[in-house]
Order: C-alpha cells, then structure tokens, then sequence
C-alpha cells in the first residue's frame, strides 16, 4: 500500500511539474493543482496508512496514538483541499482576464513564431 501511495505522489508531482513548465497558462494551473494534490497525499499519508482504526476517541479505549488515528493531517488536507479551490478559480479569473487583455493565453503574453 505504501508503494502504491509513493509511486502515485511521484507521478501526480511529475506530471504537475511538467505542467508547470509548459508555455500555456491554462496548463501551468492545472500543473499547480496536481501539486497541490501530490502534497495532499503527502500530508494525509504522514497520519499512518491504518486500517481499522478508531478515528475518534472511544469509551473503553486509552487516548493514544496506537488505538486512534491522528486527525491533524486530516483537518490539514481538509483545509488545504478548500484553499486549492479558492486559488485555483482565481487562478481561471485572472487567466480569464488575461487573456481578454492580452488576445493571448501564453504565460509570457506572446505567440511562438514558427
């Protein structure tokens, strides 16, 4: 399971990467948001992979980490999941908007020329 959740962070954050290095703005926010999901991953996979675990504490249960799941990196990715949201419609705004002003949609604002 673990490899499975490595092997998928590598792919999500290389591909975000080579979106990220691409002229088109369009692909340069979709490169940003498949980072942000690989880091995600990351932070979700720090609270143990476990299996059934109590995810909150239980009567008859001592309070501890062996018995219970973590839940700060649950909350962590709840909150960065809504951020990533909030900053990638903006994002698509000021693309918009750029692209109104600009008749281009490249990051630098200028066509190649073959």
């Amino acid at each position: 399971m673990e490899l499975i959740l490595a092997i998928a962070i590598a792919v999500l954050t290389a591909s975000g990467v080579w979106l990220l290095l691409r002229p088109r703005t369009f692909q340069v926010i979709m490169g940003l948001s498949l980072i942000s999901y690989a880091v995600n991953l990351f932070i979700f996979s720090m609270g143990r992979l476990t299996i059934d675990r109590e995810p909150v504490v239980k009567l008859g249960l001592e309070a501890t980490l062996a018995n219970h799941d973590d839940p700060v990196p649950q909350a962590l990715v709840r909150t960065a999941i809504v951020i990533g949201f909030a900053m990638t419609a903006l994002f698509l705004v000021v693309m918009m908007a750029s692209r109104g002003l600009s008749d281009t949609d490249h990051v630098d604002g200028k066509e190649a020329r073959p």
